[in-house]
């Protein structure tokens, strides 16, 4: 049984946050309690001042000392308080007691929710910017599970206060969103920003789960993120949902390998094993605190100009089922990675890439947007606690390029000579020879060709997949009508 919900003509263009508010509070259904921690209770004064506040509002509270907190909410194993186990065990906590002192029988109606947030504004000295997990727990349907919308942000404003407006107008695009746009999960992540700025505010992971959004991919949603301009990177995990890169990389050691993996082949399973065994003995690189990355530029996912969701999908799907955590961002210079990695750790990191990549950065072209050219693009690329494991290239003639033989542009040679031999630059020698022929864009060619003879390319188990979920145009139909 829904109750009232659908969207209205009215509200169809941007409503304003007085609007959005007033309208969830007129909405003689919707009933629960704001919690919030770290920068005061920013959220619910907008339903406050907006009006009609009395039959939406159960409880609006801010936990802001530590063991209150603690003892409302129990301690966390890491003893932090701006994480998401924080925000889920608040969502939980408040649903928990809604249905606990107002019983079904009563208020049959009645659509609960919690909302909540645990944030850290900048600090005094402006060193660190903050940060903070948001998220709403709900229904549209008495009579249906909750529904939850978890989110994390990074305030980019240089000021306490501005921060704090800025999160009470995120909050309640947010409660407006989940109860007015549920249905349309797209365009209720581009309405997380109405009224503010990208210059205000950084959403980087997104989450959702429960009843009606059990059709929702969050991989795909990570994806709509970078597309919208709203983060640089996205992360997620082989299990499919989304994780915090900082949480991901904080203090690692880092291993990144880039490619289209369109779809993923041997060469690149070999790239990132030997290149991993390479990297665990280096001096300053601990096994247990290493973390690989295979990631996608927001360039290779384009396609005749527009992003294919369906072919991020596919290769999505094929790189969590080898086990592998994906980041897909808008860098497409490695410097600009490399600084991305630096926000997190200064632990040394390394890049897994091909011959026609290494050579890529040495071209001029791709910095002439910076004031200092490539030297200034190379002192944030190399002078990180960096290196570069270089996998060989196979020629037609049957020889093999790699970093002793690798032709640069003749102003980059002493360039590309002082890192080569400052060890930043090291080859993979232990290669399997017999995947030097495998380029991921034979295989693709072949599969849409409805072609035999490629699933000796793919690691194991993927080939498989691909024709059990016809990933990358893959029909089973029209391989049997050329046997």
């Amino acid at each position: 049984m829904e109750i009232t919900l659908k969207g209205d003509k009215e509200f169809d263009d941007i409503p304003s946050i007085k609007s959005k508010a007033l309208r969830i509070n007129l909405n003689e259904n919707v009933y629960g309690t704001f919690a919030e921690i770290g920068a005061g209770q920013e959220t619910v004064r907008q339903f406050f001042r907006a009006g009609g506040a009395s039959g939406t509002i159960a409880k609006a509270m801010s936990a802001y000392d530590k063991d209150f907190s603690d003892a409302i909410y129990g301690i966390e194993d890491d003893k932090r308080y701006v994480t998401e186990a924080r925000l889920r065990k608040m969502l939980n906590h408040e649903v928990n007691l809604i249905e606990k002192r107002l019983p079904r029988d009563k208020h049959p109606n009645k659509l609960f929710f919690s909302y909540a947030n645990t944030v850290a504004t900048i600090d005094f000295a402006k060193k660190y910017k903050g940060h903070g997990w948001v998220g709403i727990k709900y229904q549209i349907d008495p009579e249906q599970d909750y529904n939850e919308i978890v989110i994390h942000i990074r305030f980019k404003e240089n000021d306490a206060r501005l921060q704090q407006e800025t999160l009470g107008i995120l909050g309640t695009n947010l409660i407006y969103g989940a109860f007015y746009k549920y249905n349309e999960p797209r365009k209720l992540l581009r309405y997380l920003y109405d009224h503010l700025d990208k210059d205000q505010l950084e959403i980087d992971t997104i989450n959702f789960a429960g009843p009606v959004f059990k059709d929702v991919d969050n991989r795909l949603m990570s994806l709509q993120l970078v597309k919208n301009g709203m983060t640089d990177a996205v992360m997620f995990a082989p299990d499919g949902n989304n994780v915090l890169p900082a949480a991901v990389l904080y203090k690692k050691n880092i291993l990144a390998l880039r490619g289209s993996f369109r779809p993923v082949t041997k060469v690149n399973m070999d790239m990132f094993k030997k290149s991993y065994d390479m990297f665990i003995k280096e001096n300053k690189v601990e096994k247990e605190r290493t973390q690989v990355l295979f990631e996608i530029t927001l360039s290779n996912l384009r396609a005749e100009g527009e992003i294919d969701e369906q072919d991020f999908m596919d290769r999505a799907k094929l790189l969590c089922s080898l086990g592998q955590t994906v980041l897909i961002s808008n860098f497409k210079e490695y410097y600009k990675l490399v600084e991305y990695f630096s926000q997190y750790t200064k632990n040394r990191m390394g890049l897994c890439m091909g011959v026609n990549n290494l050579v890529d950065i040495f071209d001029e072209k791709y910095y002439r947007h910076l004031s200092g050219g490539i030297l200034e693009a190379f002192g944030k690329l190399f002078f990180k606690d960096l290196r570069v494991y270089l996998y060989p290239m196979q020629n037609e003639d049957g020889s093999l390029t790699n970093s002793e033989n690798l032709k640069v542009h003749p102003r980059m040679k002493e360039l590309y000579k002082f890192f080569k031999y400052n060890g930043k630059v090291v080859d993979i020698t232990d290669y399997d020879p017999k995947n030097l022929s495998v380029f991921s864009r034979k295989v693709l060619k072949k599969i849409s060709d409805g072609e035999q003879n490629w699933e000796n390319m793919l690691p194991e188990g993927v080939s498989k997949l691909i024709k059990e979920k016809n990933l990358f145009g893959f029909e089973a139909e029209e391989v049997l009508r050329k046997e």
